[in-house]
């Protein structure tokens, strides 16, 4: 055995166990007792040496425990903690992490968080860095989201039934929102080739799944919106996880169904549960080919609907004629009493008006026994002065003239 009488002792072998993992720390770090003990180390190094070590020691593992003191920073970093009846660990879950959490949790909520045991070197503290997160107990924080929505939107008034708006019995077009790479749009297009050929679709491609996925969906929905080039429009996909389908359940896509003046149907392909979007939209259906079998009538049912109002037309077309024949001869028969009552009032005005006329007329006079005395060229002599001796005259009788000569005159006033 080589060695110096002056140098020290080889350390002993280490035990199984936390001491074990300490001196393979301590080994793999290049740990030097007697230097550590002969010079200071700066408060840096400490935390960087017990960040280390504690991330070299502690795996990532899952914590389960209560959360308390939630608070989501502008940043989008998320700080609490997790505590159970003892003990209490600070934690953080940075922004990219905490995007994929539906919401954020409630004060008390029991949490599983995976992640790593760290320490925050800037400030000393110790942590645990989380970056999966989870909540116990059915739905989660799936739930609990869901929840918190579907509260916010019933308060508003958005899932009230008699918002909701009836489908149109035959819609030349239908849109369509969702991924041009899925079934659901295969699925829709063959149902409604097969029940209503005639059916003009309009389609327009979205993400349904992942991020970006609900706003993706609203924009499409509210493409339909501004150009209002569809009777009725198809929102949906094919069936999936709850994380999958979650893009239906966010309040941005709800609130474009909501705003589209285009009957909405909501056509995600689960048959249990129901999504945001079928609580807002005007009609749900469990599969995007259900989704389609509404939107568009089958074309038997539309030709048995079609002979049932030729039958319909034709009793209409024959009671019309029949109406008419007695509509003519009734109308006949008033004009005829019309006409009939007019004459007859028209007679009795004009003899009125004849009688006035009459007693009115020097004829009248005439035939009452008064003569008329007219000059040779037929004007009316009015005066006594208009009677000079020797001068001829006609005196005008009812049944002719009598012609005379003046022998002389007598004044009236003289009498």
């Amino acid at each position: 055995m080589n060695g110096d009488l002056f140098d020290p002792p080889p350390p002993p072998p280490p035990r199984s166990g936390r001491p074990a993992r300490r001196a393979a720390v301590r080994s793999a770090q290049g740990w030097n007792l007697e230097a550590a003990a002969a010079e200071a180390f700066s408060v840096t190094a400490v935390n960087t040496l017990a960040r280390e070590a504690l991330e070299g020691v502690v795996p990532p593992l899952w914590v389960h425990g209560e959360v308390t003191g939630w608070k989501r920073h502008p940043s989008g970093h998320c700080y609490f903690g997790l505590r159970d009846a003892r003990s209490q660990l600070r934690a953080v879950m940075f922004r990219l992490d905490a995007q994929r959490i539906p919401t954020d949790p409630a004060e008390g909520m029991k949490l599983r968080a995976f992640g790593t045991v760290t320490l925050y070197e800037k400030r000393g503290e110790y942590q645990f860095v989380v970056r999966e997160l989870e909540a116990q107990g059915a739905g989660g924080l799936w739930r609990l989201a869901f929840d918190r929505l579907r509260a916010k939107l019933d308060a508003e008034g958005l899932l009230a039934p008699e918002r909701k708006r009836p489908l149109p019995r035959h819609p030349m077009t239908v849109g369509v929102v969702t991924s041009p790479v899925g079934a659901a749009l295969q699925d829709i297009l063959q149902v409604i080739r097969a029940r209503a050929p005639w059916t003009r679709v309009r389609f327009a491609p979205a993400k349904v799944q992942g991020e970006g996925a609900a706003h993706s969906l609203a924009r499409a929905v509210r493409m339909f919106r501004r150009r209002g080039m569809a009777d009725v429009l198809i929102v949906g996909r094919g069936g999936g996880s709850v994380e999958d389908l979650w893009a239906f359940n966010e309040e941005v896509l709800a609130r474009a169904i909501v705003a589209c003046p285009i009957p909405v149907i909501s056509a995600v392909g689960h048959e249990v549960d129901v999504t945001i979007a079928d609580l807002v939209a005007d009609h749900r259906a469990p599969t995007p080919s259900a989704a389609a079998e509404r939107a568009v009538p089958d074309r038997a049912a539309v030709g048995r609907e079609i002979a049932v109002l030729e039958a319909r037309l034709g009793v209409a077309a024959r009671r019309m004629h029949h109406r008419r024949s007695m509509l003519v001869a009734d109308l006949r028969v008033a004009l005829e009493d019309r006409i009939g009552r007019n004459v007859t009032e028209r007679r009795t005005r004009l003899g009125r008006v004849a009688e006035k006329l009459n007693a009115l007329s020097p004829l009248g006079a005439l035939q009452r026994g008064y003569a008329v005395p007219l000059a040779e060229d037929g004007s009316l002599l009015r005066r006594v002065g208009d009677f000079t001796p020797g001068r001829r005259v006609r005196l005008r009788v009812v049944d002719g003239a009598v012609p005379c000569r003046v022998e002389g005159s007598e004044d009236g006033r003289n009498e």
